[in-house]
């Protein structure tokens, strides 16, 4: 799942952002940075593939050297060990399913499972409310759960996420026919055009449908306007309009609220 928000969130607790710049997901996430490394193993394999006439190993080779420098850049500009280790063990493990089999398009398997798994998964998350999209954001900015006693941002964060299933979703609808007729250079073109605009689209996307679903005079993501006890269904309760029977967490002095 590599064209995604990275399941991790930051090392460290997400800073506000300039007065004079409001944030956005994309400056708590930072999805679109890891979109573009993503692309770089598979065109390194059609490259390779290509200029050996066709050769697995030549392919295998380019794909598995380019995804170590990308793992060496990203561990220099401080990116954490075990997200770094995750994408390169995936292009190792996508080049040994193509020379185990023998077949080039197997190299992008690994990438049509996940994103089949992705679809899923953000969808389930949606109906047993843990919308996937609030659980990142709420990692990246150190949460916990309560963001989910706010029943504006849950009812957010579902919608948001309906955004990212369907960017999943897309993709498996491209890549399956492309993987099923085995188009390697279709595939590798579909890679890089559904990976950083697809998620920089995504991003944006769901940043406004967020917005746009929260309450006039809601403090932002920042600072959920909690109920006690457990999460209440979305759009009911009495947390679902501000100041009605909730405990609100003000933003400490001299913090923007983030909208």
């Amino acid at each position: 799942m590599t064209a995604a928000p990275g399941p991790e969130g930051p090392s460290h607790p997400v800073p506000s952002p300039p007065a004079d710049r409001p944030e956005s997901l994309a400056d708590l996430l930072g999805g679109r940075r890891g979109a573009v490394d993503a692309t770089a193993p598979p065109v390194a394999f059609a490259i390779g593939w290509l200029a050996t006439g066709h050769s697995l190993v030549g392919g295998v080779a380019a794909a598995v050297v380019a995804g170590t420098a990308v793992a060496a850049w990203r561990l220099r500009r401080g990116d954490r060990p075990r997200s770094v280790l995750i994408g390169l063990l995936a292009v190792c493990v996508a080049a040994l399913i193509a020379l185990r089999t023998g077949r080039a398009t197997d190299f992008f398997l690994v990438q049509v499972l996940s994103n089949v798994a992705s679809a899923l998964a953000w969808a389930v998350s949606i109906v047993v409310r843990w919308p996937l999209l609030g659980v990142l954001v709420g990692v990246a900015l150190r949460q916990r759960g309560r963001w989910r006693r706010d029943p504006a941002l849950l009812r957010a964060y579902g919608r948001g996420s309906w955004v990212w299933a369907a960017t999943y979703a897309l993709r498996v609808a491209v890549f399956v026919p492309l993987y099923l007729g085995g188009q390697v250079v279709a595939l590798v073109v579909a890679r890089v055009a559904l990976t950083w605009p697809l998620v920089a689209s995504a991003l944006a996307v769901s940043w406004l449908v967020i917005r746009r679903s929260l309450p006039a005079g809601h403090p932002g993501l920042r600072h959920p306007v909690t109920v006690p006890g457990p999460a209440p269904e979305a759009g009911t309760g009495p947390g679902t309009e501000p100041g009605a029977g909730t405990e609100r967490e003000r933003p400490p002095r001299g913090e923007r609220p983030l909208r």
